[in-house]
């Protein structure tokens, strides 16, 4: 329950009727002025001065001259200066009037618990209470000394952190940046490195990028891709330098010419297009002729195919 305390008071015109003598430090207030004066416990009110405005000194010194209404900390109590003091403790009740005590201390908290993180689970380790490990995605604390007993094993080990609903895992021992991870085993939650890299991977299946007229430059973008031409006319598939259209070594195109016409496929100057027997230079694609073109140098290719010369 909290604790009031009330300080003598009046209006002014009672204090002057009654004109008392205060005790040393008692404080009289004025309730309809608002000012307050502070006894000696020799001067009758009417002789006594009202009290001036306090001011703060912050935690007592004892090489300070304080004087009276100076207001000091000390030993968490506050004190106001009723009397000049130089080396007067505020417990001095000769020069100092008590205005504010100090509360109790409240009660401690407890200690909480320091974890040591030891990281994945070694069976070799000597573990002791309050280390940290992980083991198969779900982490435990060791809570009694422990070495071999996995942390499955509740007489020395505690869960924390139970691992997540999901129950495919790895690939296991780690894995490598743009490499395909494929399943290990049959039972679908395990993953391994496949060692083969997403750029080496190509389409299932050649996906189309028709025309029916004029020139197509091939792109790098359709990589994998078949061009197939259906036009009533000729037509050219280009091959740009590789300093103007960059197509990566190994990349492979197929060329279908579904029309009345002969397909032309040329080089920009310093492209080399070979066939198998060697022979360089624009290649000629028949009507209803099938070719496959393949990067195998920085600007050199080499075409096949039925219909080709």
């Amino acid at each position: 329950m909290a604790v009031q305390i009330q300080t003598r008071n009046g209006t002014a015109a009672q204090w002057t009727s009654a004109n008392p003598t205060l005790m040393v430090g008692e404080i009289g207030a004025e309730t309809d002025t608002g000012r307050f004066k502070i006894g000696n416990g020799s001067t009758a009110w009417n002789s006594l001065t009202y009290a001036a405005s306090a001011k703060w000194q912050g935690a007592y010194s004892a090489g300070t001259a304080y004087v009276v209404n100076d207001v000091v900390s000390y030993n968490n109590s506050s004190y106001i200066c009723i009397l000049n003091s130089t080396g007067n403790l505020p417990t001095n009740t000769t020069y100092w009037s008590l205005l504010a005590l100090a509360g109790t201390n409240g009660t401690n908290g407890t200690n909480g618990t320091s974890f040591i993180w030891r990281g994945a689970y070694n069976g070799a380790t000597a573990y002791v209470a309050n280390d940290v490990v992980s083991y198969n995605n779900s982490t435990y604390i060791c809570i009694l000394a422990s070495t071999g007993n996995l942390p499955t094993n509740t007489t020395y080990w505690s869960l924390m952190a139970a691992a997540g609903s999901g129950d495919v895992v790895g690939p296991a021992g780690g894995s490598t940046d743009s490499v395909l991870a494929v399943y290990d085993g049959t039972t679908g939650k395990l993953l391994k490195n496949s060692t083969m890299a997403i750029s080496n991977v190509g389409y299932i299946g050649a996906p189309q990028d028709a025309w029916s007229s004029g020139t197509v430059t091939l792109a790098a973008a359709q990589a994998g891709y078949h061009y197939y031409f259906s036009g009533s006319s000729t037509a050219t598939l280009n091959i740009a330098l590789n300093s103007a259209e960059a197509i990566p070594i190994g990349s492979t195109y197929l060329v279908v010419n579904d029309n009345s016409g002969n397909l032309s496929i040329t080089g920009s100057a310093g492209v080399t297009i070979r066939l198998a027997n060697g022979a360089t230079g624009t290649r000629t694609v028949a009507t209803r002729g099938l070719a496959t073109l393949l990067k195998v140098g920085t600007d050199s290719w080499y075409v096949s195919g039925a219909g080709v010369t």
